[in-house]
């Protein structure tokens, strides 16, 4: 009896054991359950979050997009070489978009004040100095040709007005037109030349001439070079050896300082017409001058008329002159033999 007893308690504690076990499995199962439950919740959350942050910025930015867009645009004018800002400005404020002409017209006056200068400020535009041959054969580098478009400037400056933004200037230089190997044969063959004759007597007027002679003596003119009287003689004055001697000055002759500069110009002119050349600008005297015929002279007056040219002979030449003080003056143009072929005459 006592051994059914013994073994009716042991089989109630095994059936305890096993029911323990389920309860404590069960228990492991929704702790792990609750475990997930709480990361989905947090994932969820963080998501939400990150969606709340991000409608946020994106609101942010449509704010700020919506003010910049009431603001006026702003126009920077930038120089290429520096990345200076020239010129700062607000298109609505000169006309765009209500008066788009007289918007043009204002951006025209300013392109054309900042390419050639005004009487305080110097321009962008600057006339090229033409390389020389110096007495030992070597050439004495100039300057280039420099440019600023007007047109292109005030077009660009147009298109970009609506948006603003940066608009650089559109600067081009360009540099005399012949190869620097070809310079040692320029003086190889006369192509063209002129004379002209002086009064041998008459010293200050002769020494004018001959200052004027030794500054475009030796002077390469590339193809598409200008070439500048004034610019390459530079000023007729005392402070540079020019000496008293009569010029015509309002179909009258008076006494002045450089007189005589304009039997240079006009030899020189008289020698260069019998090529292919495109005149800049030229002007005649208000009175006859017996030096050369009428209607082929080309006065000149430093800071004021002009004589300029254009290479358009398809070859470069170089500028010869002969000052004799028996009183005959030349103006030879030469150019190397290989070119003369090429050279293109009147």
């Amino acid at each position: 009896m006592r051994k059914w007893i013994v073994f009716l308690i042991l089989i109630g504690s095994l059936l305890g054991l096993v029911g323990c076990t389920e309860k404590t499995t069960a228990g492991k199962e929704s702790e792990q359950k609750n475990r997930v439950t709480e990361q989905e919740k947090k994932l969820e959350e963080q998501k939400a979050s990150e969606a709340a942050k991000k409608a946020a910025a994106e609101a942010e930015a449509k704010r700020i997009a919506e003010e910049e867009a009431k603001k006026p645009k702003v126009i920077n004018v930038v120089d290429p070489s520096t990345k200076n800002i020239v010129k700062s400005f607000i298109p609505v404020e000169m006309g765009f978009g209500t008066d788009n002409e007289r918007y043009r017209q204002e951006l025209e006056k300013w392109a054309r004040e900042l390419a050639r200068g005004t009487d305080t400020t110097p321009g962008y535009d600057t006339k090229m100095v033409l390389d020389k041959i110096d007495a030992n054969g070597q050439v004495t580098k100039g300057k280039p040709r420099v440019i600023l478009e007007e047109a292109e400037l005030v077009t660009n400056v147009i298109e970009a007005s609506a948006n603003g933004g940066e608009v650089f200037l559109p600067i081009y230089v360009n540099e005399s037109g012949y190869k620097p190997e070809d310079a040692a044969y320029l003086s190889e063959v006369v192509v063209a030349t002129y004379s002209t004759k002086f009064n041998p007597s008459i010293t200050g007027r002769n020494k004018n001439i001959e200052l004027s002679a030794q500054a475009i003596d030796n002077v390469i003119v590339g193809i598409g070079d200008i070439f500048s009287f004034n610019h390459t003689v530079g000023p007729s004055d005392a402070a540079h050896g020019y000496q008293p001697a009569q010029e015509i000055v309002n179909k009258e002759l008076v006494m002045g300082i450089g007189g005589g500069i304009c039997q240079t110009s006009s030899t020189l002119f008289n020698a260069v017409d019998k090529l292919a050349v495109e005149y800049v600008e030229w002007h005649h005297h208000s009175l006859t001058v017996g030096y050369v015929p009428l209607g082929r002279d080309a006065t000149v007056s430093y800071g004021g008329k002009d004589f300029q040219f254009k290479n358009t002979a398809g070859v470069p030449f170089l500028i010869k002159t002969i000052y004799n003080s028996n009183g005959t003056f030349t103006v030879e143009v030469r150019t190397s033999a290989a070119f003369q072929s090429l050279l293109q005459k009147r």
